[in-house]
């Protein structure tokens, strides 16, 4: 009788459980590879490795496989260990590198990136990953915050450095370009003389005093406000942003398609960093292209892809074909996927498994939608939560501060509710901060829940709905995203306050319907006595703004609306759009070959309808 009851009890059991949590399989999965990473992590700190010794692990157990395609060439393992190894010597030599120096790469996506960046860790250096985009004032203030004293580009990337090459000179700065040889005086040709390196091993000497804490990279990222950012990325960091691959469920036989920018955390760590960690084959491209994108995953037999939000609906606007389900691609791994977006592409391209995941460069907290629901950035877990202690809190989008109660503390959001996600800057989940920038690093919210805590402010607001479910609303403060890229408000306002005609100018993004992210607008006073100027705005905003960053509609206001402190308000701004019959400001948008032109109906219809191009 006893025993029968047993039986029941555990035939009973699955079904309690599923009818408890339906995604009880998912949470196990998800559980059981933390605590294998957990375990990993421990050992890494007991005795520690970085990603290179286990890419130069896997070059010992499979040095023939495939390791980086790119166009018609292949590299192995051994090959790309070979190739990095003679960049390590070649600098050496010539720039006299030695471990704990700073490099910064001026380069785009190309096999040279990857030898470059295993070389300087062989070498004990760290790089600093320069956005190709970035020119003058921008390009100067990221390589100079950077402290390094060798700058590396591409030949196609001389022209941009030699516009800032005098203030390069008085810094003392050695400049090498990827050519063979170079007519100009201070850059130096660089492939020539990794030409003539050896392609021996380096010894471990040279690297021997790098640890989990050591900065292995400096990327970019335009946080929350003025230029550009470098976010301190340690040796602990890049493993555990590489681990986000093994979550996802990337295998050793997997073949990853890496076209996002290698400059980026998620090309350079989420792709090549977990494809190193895996062992697995990269297939790298210049950049996305979406007429050739499944032509290549054809072409290459790709099972993993990455992508950003605005990537998965160029791909589904593209017109239908008999064969958009003919590739063997069975895992998406990105962040910035709509829900709707996220359906229609399951049902035309197939069964693809979609992990969607949450994060930033320089934030200490996390999300990955292990479980694949629609719409979901991640989800909620004890195991997650003990790790990683974050909270909603409520946030006033007017004032653009956290509400807080009358001890002076910030308040949770419920459940279903909309609140801004900070996380508690601690051991287990440290905040880097920025390098040579005390007051933005510093910038975190105090005093929180209780007097002396110290939290990460991510600048999003997200809702967590009643199963644990977590989703993105939207992006607060100066900072918006378009095109895959973050526009910081203030470096735009300040590169259109040096036209002669404008007095004032407030930039924030809006939203277009059928797009990812927000577009970028700008609020402007003109000076006494000037009228608005569309060509000569656009040629300044060409001139000085990478594409995404450049504001594509602008309102002309007699004032701009501002705090009892004389903070800009932005909500209201952005919430009104561009609709012309909205507004009663005139307005303005970019037309690519006419400048800024009167904004018509017809336009904001063309718009709205999705036959306008953005």
């Amino acid at each position: 009788m006893i025993l029968m009851l047993v039986f029941t009890l555990l035939a009973v059991l699955p079904v309690w459980i599923f009818w408890r949590n339906p995604y009880f399989l998912g949470d196990l999965r998800y559980f059981t590879t933390v605590i294998k990473i957990g375990i990993r992590m421990a050992k890494i700190r007991k005795r520690f490795s970085s990603l290179l010794d286990c890419f130069l692990e896997h070059v010992k157990k499979h040095p023939h496989k495939s390791f980086v395609v790119f166009e018609d060439s292949s590299y192995s393992y051994i090959q790309a260990d070979r190739e990095s190894s003679k960049v390590a010597r070649a600098l050496q030599t010539h720039a006299h590198l030695k471990e704990g120096d700073t490099v910064a790469l001026f380069l785009g996506n190309q096999p040279h990136f990857i030898w470059v960046w295993l070389g300087l860790a062989k070498l004990g250096c760290v790089a600093s990953l320069l956005n190709t985009n970035i020119r003058s004032k921008s390009l100067l203030h990221c390589f100079s915050c950077c402290g390094a004293t060798v700058l590396i580009t591409a030949a196609e990337l001389r022209g941009a450095v030699e516009e800032v090459l005098p203030a390069l000179r008085e810094q003392g700065v050695r400049v090498f370009v990827l050519s063979e040889s170079c007519d100009v005086e201070s850059i130096e040709s660089l492939s020539d003389k990794i030409q003539q390196a050896s392609d021996q091993p380096l010894s471990l000497q040279l690297r021997a005093n790098v640890n989990l804490k050591s900065p292995a990279l400096y990327i970019y990222t335009s946080g929350t406000t003025g230029l550009p950012k470098a976010a301190v990325v340690n040796h602990e960091r890049v493993w555990l942003a590489s681990f986000l691959g093994l979550i996802a469920g990337l295998h050793s036989d997997d073949v990853l398609y890496v076209y996002l920018p290698l400059y980026h955390t998620a090309g350079i760590l989420m792709g090549l960093g977990g494809a190193i960690e895996r062992g697995c084959t990269v297939v790298l491209r210049r950049k996305f292209s979406v007429s050739n994108f499944w032509d290549d995953c054809r072409k290459y037999n790709v099972t993993v892809i990455q992508y950003i939000g605005e990537i998965m609906r160029y791909l589904c606007n593209t017109p239908k074909r008999d064969n958009d389900k003919d590739h063997k691609v069975r895992l998406a791994l990105g962040n910035g996927i709509r829900a709707d977006t996220w359906t229609d592409f399951l049902e035309r391209f197939g069964n693809i498994q979609i992990c969607e995941f949450y994060g930033a460069t320089e934030s200490n907290i996390m999300f990955v939608s292990y479980i694949g629901k629609v719409g979901a950035i991640g989800r909620e877990n004890f195991l997650h939560k003990l790790r990683n202690p974050y909270a909603l809190i409520k946030y006033d989008l007017e004032t653009e501060e956290p509400l807080r109660d009358s001890r002076g503390f910030c308040i949770k959001v419920p459940a279903g509710e909309t609140g801004l996600l900070v996380g508690r800057i601690g051991a287990t989940a440290p905040f880097g901060g920025y390098l040579k920038n005390e007051q933005q690093t510093e910038k975190k919210l105090r005093d929180v829940f209780v007097k002396g805590d110290l939290y990460f402010n991510s600048g999003d607001l997200l809702r967590v709905d009643n199963q644990g479910f977590v989703y993105f609303q939207d992006r607060i403060g100066d900072t918006f995203r378009w095109k895959g890229e973050n526009v910081a408000t203030t470096e735009v306002a300040d590169h259109l306050l040096t036209v002669d005609f404008v007095e004032e100018a407030n930039v924030y993004g809006v939203k277009v319907p059928g797009h990812e992210g927000r577009i970028g607008m700008a609020a402007l006073t003109l000076k006494e006595n000037m009228s608005f100027d569309g060509k000569r705005l656009h040629q300044h905003v060409k001139n000085y703004l990478p594409s995404y960053a450049r504001p594509r509609f602008i309102r002309i206001q007699d004032a701009l609306a501002v705090t009892g402190t004389f903070k800009q308000l932005k909500a209201k701004l952005a919430e009104e759009g561009f609709n012309p019959d909205i507004i009663q400001d005139p307005l303005f948008f970019l037309e690519d070959n006419k400048g800024y032109v009167p904004m018509s109906k017809d336009i904001f219809s063309s718009i709205s309808e999705g036959t306008l191009k953005l």
